[in-house]
């Protein structure tokens, strides 16, 4: 059994809550179908549940937030402090959205709101360099996104390894034990469709009509799920 901890560094809309409910039932409902091993521990970390140390776990996920990594909240600098920890503890950490932000924040790099804006609905990405854990292969994969900030400089010791049209840091390793993705392989469709249009004055109706049309086209979160369970695995 390979313990997994959710840093959860937000939680889902209570109205939106029946459509695949909170991240922790989303994360496990994706990997339950590629890594039935995965054991999961949830740290409701934005509300200051932390785990002891990185060596309750052998693997860290880090959710999406609608907060920013810059912010000045205590939870978010202790979570920075906790990503150092897994760092050199040799754990694995698997960076989602905010946490993607995350990884990058708390190891040197920067963060900061795009001048592209919104990033939402099915977007393609690019591998830019193939890693042995990247099977089943792929040259690109589609996922969904749900963002304003995005990596600007990645911290030291990384590697670039995908990117998209409108997010050009969209995937980065650290490392031999960190790995962060832009995106959101854990939303389900009706999720991402609902949030666009709960969110619509922020986003924008043009940018959300445009998103939602895009969700037409496939997903590889399977393909993607497979990847961090590979890698975390190394």
């Amino acid at each position: 059994m390979v313990k997994v901890g959710l840093l959860e560094c937000d939680h889902v809309r209570e109205e939106l809550l029946p459509i695949a409910g909170d991240y922790r039932e989303m994360f496990p409902a994706l990997f339950s179908q590629v890594a039935p091993d995965w054991e999961f521990t949830f740290y409701d970390v934005c509300n200051g549940h932390f785990p002891a140390s990185a060596n309750e776990c052998d693997v860290y996920v880090c959710t999406g937030s609608k907060f920013s990594v810059y912010e000045d909240e205590p939870w978010i600098h202790r979570l920075k402090e906790f990503v150092r920890e897994i760092r050199d503890s040799g754990k694995k950490y698997l960076g989602i959205c905010f946490g993607h932000q995350m990884l990058a924040e708390a190891l040197g790099g920067k963060v900061e709101k795009s001048a592209v804006g919104w990033c939402v609905g099915v977007h393609n990405f690019q591998v830019l360099s193939q890693q042995e854990w990247m099977q089943p292969a792929r040259q690109s994969f589609n996922l969904l996104m749900m963002c304003q900030d995005q990596v600007m400089e990645l911290p030291p010791d990384s590697k670039l390894l995908a990117e998209s049209q409108d997010c050009p840091i969209g995937m980065f390793s650290v490392g031999e034990n960190m790995l962060a993705i832009q995106a959101h392989p854990e939303f389900p469709k009706p999720y991402e469709k609902a949030l666009m249009e709960i969110r619509t004055e922020r986003i924008g109706q043009a940018k959300v009509e445009m998103g939602i049309v895009s969700l037409e086209l496939p997903l590889h979160e399977l393909t993607f799920a497979n990847w961090l369970k590979n890698f975390a695995a190394l």
